[in-house]
């Protein structure tokens, strides 16, 4: 298995897959939904060093986050894909 550990600020996450249907119970094909922005972070990098000293992350592993939309690098690992950004574009942990 191979295994990616972040640098700097960087986050590895996996997407949050979301429901396949409607409350009504109506079926949403994959090209009509929308990519889900919320992850599960897997990995974390030590964090950025700023003025000679280390910032640390807030997130950490296991965390629900929703981050924005186009921030994310797709990374494809083991034949899964995971996506890569930076803490930055973490909009918030949810609980």
């Amino acid at each position: 298995m191979k295994k990616l550990s972040p640098l700097h600020d960087r986050v590895l996450i996996k997407r949050i897959n979301i429901e396949e249907k409607t409350k009504g119970g109506i079926f949403i094909p994959n090209s009509a939904r929308e990519k889900p922005l919320e992850g599960k972070v897997l990995a974390v990098g030590p964090g950025k060093i700023v003025n000679g000293n280390r910032e640390l992350l807030t997130v950490k592993i296991g965390d629900k986050i929703l981050f924005s939309k186009y921030s994310e690098t797709e990374v494809e690992i083991d034949g899964e894909m995971l996506l890569l950004l930076r803490e930055d574009d973490i909009l918030g942990i949810v609980n």
